[in-house]
């Protein structure tokens, strides 16, 4: 389990970076997320964090968002200090709390530090490792996931693209 909150702090240190280093001016900017500015994907993810927390009240459309982000992030690395084998509910169904971080979160703060810095003109180079192991990982899913609220049809993508881009054109990013 220690390998599974490794890779999401991690991962979340990365989306972290963007947040921090996002103009106060390009919150407003549209992200590939359809839909969705900079500010709605870090809500989405601060909810994300808060939920899997234990944390239920959604960030106010007054937040001050970095802040908002800075405490969903310490509840959720707090919460990883816990007992990660409870039963919690995923979008597939129930699952252990690893089980979710590991497929669903890791997955969901890769596609959603990519759109951040589409967003705000940040660094959109992935983690390759997770990269690869969130792509394995949808793949076999085929079309449940490509329904409201999660990812819409695939992208173009030549085939001979890189791993990052095949993924997130599987995601349906516009790369």
């Amino acid at each position: 389990m220690q390998a599974i909150v490794d890779q999401v702090t991690r991962l979340a240190d990365a989306f972290d970076a963007r947040v921090q280093s996002t103009p106060a001016d390009a919150w407003g900017n549209q992200s590939p997320c359809y839909e969705w500015t900079a500010r709605d994907v870090v809500v989405h993810m601060s909810n994300n964090f808060n939920r899997m927390a234990g944390h239920h009240e959604p960030v106010a459309a007054d937040e001050n968002i970095v802040e908002s982000w800075n405490q969903a992030k310490a509840r959720l690395e707090q919460r990883m200090t816990g007992d990660l084998s409870v039963e919690v509910p995923g979008p597939m169904g129930p699952m252990t709390m690893a089980q979710m971080l590991g497929r669903f979160i890791s997955t969901d703060i890769l596609v959603h530090t990519f759109d951040l810095a589409r967003a705000t003109g940040g660094d959109e180079k992935l983690d390759e490792q997770a990269v690869g192991m969130a792509y394995s990982g949808v793949k076999p899913m085929g079309d449940a996931i490509r329904r409201p609220g999660t990812f819409g049809p695939a992208t173009p993508c030549p085939d001979d693209a890189p791993e990052q881009t095949q993924f997130l054109c599987y995601l349906g990013r516009p790369i």
